[in-house]
């Protein structure tokens, strides 16, 4: 029943993966690799201090805030459930 779909799913996925790696192709992503391999030893250079403002504090909060009240939300249906029997 569902098998027309997952190979229309997996026809799409095949071609986006080919269009892809030929766009790569021809816009040159895969020349100079010789270069590639020296990348990760290049120096960067010192990274500036990341500072934390106010703003951030509060923000970094209100996401707690937020997942806290989620999962207060969730473990309350958990216990109703529990306790109604289903």
């Amino acid at each position: 029943m569902y098998y027309p779909f997952f190979i229309v799913y997996l026809i799409a996925g095949f071609a986006v993966t080919l269009w892809a790696f030929w766009w790569a192709l021809r816009n040159g992503q895969f020349k100079d690799q010789q270069r590639a391999r020296f990348l990760p030893l290049d120096e960067q250079g010192e990274q500036p201090a990341v500072t934390v403002t106010r703003l951030n504090r509060y923000q970094s909060y209100l996401l707690l805030a937020f997942a806290g009240s989620g999962l207060l939300a969730l473990a309350a249906a958990v216990v109703y459930i529990l306790v109604t029997g289903g």
